[in-house]
């Protein structure tokens, strides 16, 4: 063998390394066929959302409301995370949010679904989000070993983003040629596969905490930790501005696949596929450095990238441009993202692992709707390219921030 395809090898495996668990297969395998499902209703519920009321400011609401239940519940989910059986409140959650779905296609199929039911039931999934996501990503360590775990977190982001580059597309042409209720029913069908992974794991015991103090005792303990880690707490300061100004793309691509691009609801699922193998490239190159110290790095590049190729996005009118660039937006969103959590994750304390991931959780995805509010109000005010504009240019200008003002950030493994 020559020293390349060595070379090669070794990095294959590297990327893959976590799949050896067991436990772990299960979960990427059965999660990756939930999360095609959950992306073809996202995609098809935005463009839905759209046709019904023609509103951009709508594609805000839709956003602030799934969003909203983080701010409200993450942080007691994350007591609950370190409390109770995680195995055990993810068949929970994964079940209401089968639930919904199906509510959601029912409705639709019926010919008798509005925009308040789209919100109303979007705000529950959000819910369910809230409870699921510090529950989900803490629950990576009981599948995998500790040298395992920043391969687990962007092999996780793999599959995520493997979804979004299948879901999407499948979803645009499901919405073109069966209708939205097929996309919404399809994902609650998808559930089944996570479901029954979880129920084939093989874990250890669930062993409770030691001394019980009251849930508002443990999430103030999980605060102050955060508040007192310096480190841990700049990277999550970070993620929130990040989340708030990098998802108003996505949160208008809707009424750009229409209004700016003059497409339909194929052109929205092929732009959001299109950011998911930007995505995919990116979790795979993070697995595939898993065990590399230079993750502050990567993250510094990732800083960059994003708020300039928004801005080009914000400029082009050529779909196949835009979703070239696209592509590159979400390998830097990735990028980001992955680092951060994989940082994070790595700083953590074991017996405070979901309240850490509760906070970072509230963080990421409270700060995410608060933007899509945000662009929403200003597209329907001042048009997409506008506030496209606008976004990019406050990232840019905050990675210059980060750059000169936090230079630890770029020293961080």
């Amino acid at each position: 063998m020559s020293a390349a395809a060595h070379w090669f090898s070794e990095r294959l495996a590297a990327t893959f390394i976590a799949l050896r668990h067991r436990n772990y297969r299960l979960w990427f395998f059965g999660q990756l066929v939930s999360l095609v499902g959950t992306w073809m209703q996202s995609s098809a519920q935005g463009f839905l959302i759209y046709e019904l009321t023609k509103s951009p400011a709508y594609l805000g609401y839709i956003g602030f409301l799934a969003g909203l239940p983080s701010w409200i519940f993450t942080l007691f989910a994350g007591v609950i995370a370190d409390r109770l059986p995680r195995r055990n409140l993810l068949l929970v959650i994964q079940s209401f949010m089968m639930i919904l779905a199906f509510i959601l296609g029912g409705l639709t199929i019926a010919g008798i679904v509005q925009p308040w039911h789209i919100l109303a039931l979007a705000f529950l999934l959000g819910v369910a989000n809230a409870f699921d996501a510090p529950t989900r990503l803490s629950f990576i360590r009981e599948m995998v070993s500790r040298e395992d775990l920043t391969n687990a977190i962007a092999l996780n982001a793999t599959m995520f983003t493997s979804a979004v580059v299948i879901g999407p597309a499948v979803g645009g042409l499901a919405y073109a040629s069966l209708g939205p209720g097929w996309c919404f029913t399809l994902n609650g069908l998808s559930f089944l596969a996570v479901i029954l992974a979880l129920s084939l794991m093989k874990l250890h015991p669930f062993t409770p905490p030691e001394k019980k103090a009251s849930i508002w005792k443990d999430l103030v303990e999980g605060v102050r930790y955060v508040k007192n880690h310096p480190v841990i707490r700049l990277l999550i300061i970070n993620l929130g501005v990040i989340a708030m100004l990098g998802f108003g793309v996505i949160t208008l691509l809707p009424a750009w696949s229409v209004e700016i691009l003059g497409g339909d609801a194929r052109t929205n699922g092929y732009l959001l596929s299109a950011r998911g193998v930007g995505s995919l490239a990116s979790a795979l190159m993070v697995a595939s450095l898993g065990r590399f110290a230079f993750r502050g790095k990567l993250w510094t590049i990732g800083s960059f990238t994003l708020p300039a190729l928004t801005l080009l996005f914000a400029l082009t009118r050529s779909l196949a441009l835009a979703l070239l660039i696209i592509v590159g937006i979400g390998w830097s969103f990735i990028l980001l993202v992955n680092t951060t959590n994989a940082m994070v994750q790595s700083l953590a304390r074991d017996e405070l692992r979901g309240r850490v991931m509760g906070v970072y959780t509230l963080i990421f995805f409270g700060a995410s709707p608060i933007g899509s509010l945000i662009v929403g109000w200003l597209a329907a005010g001042v048009g997409e390219p506008p506030t496209v504009i606008l976004t990019a240019a406050l990232l840019l200008a905050y990675a210059f921030f980060v750059f000169v003002r936090q230079p630890m950030m770029r020293t961080l493994e």
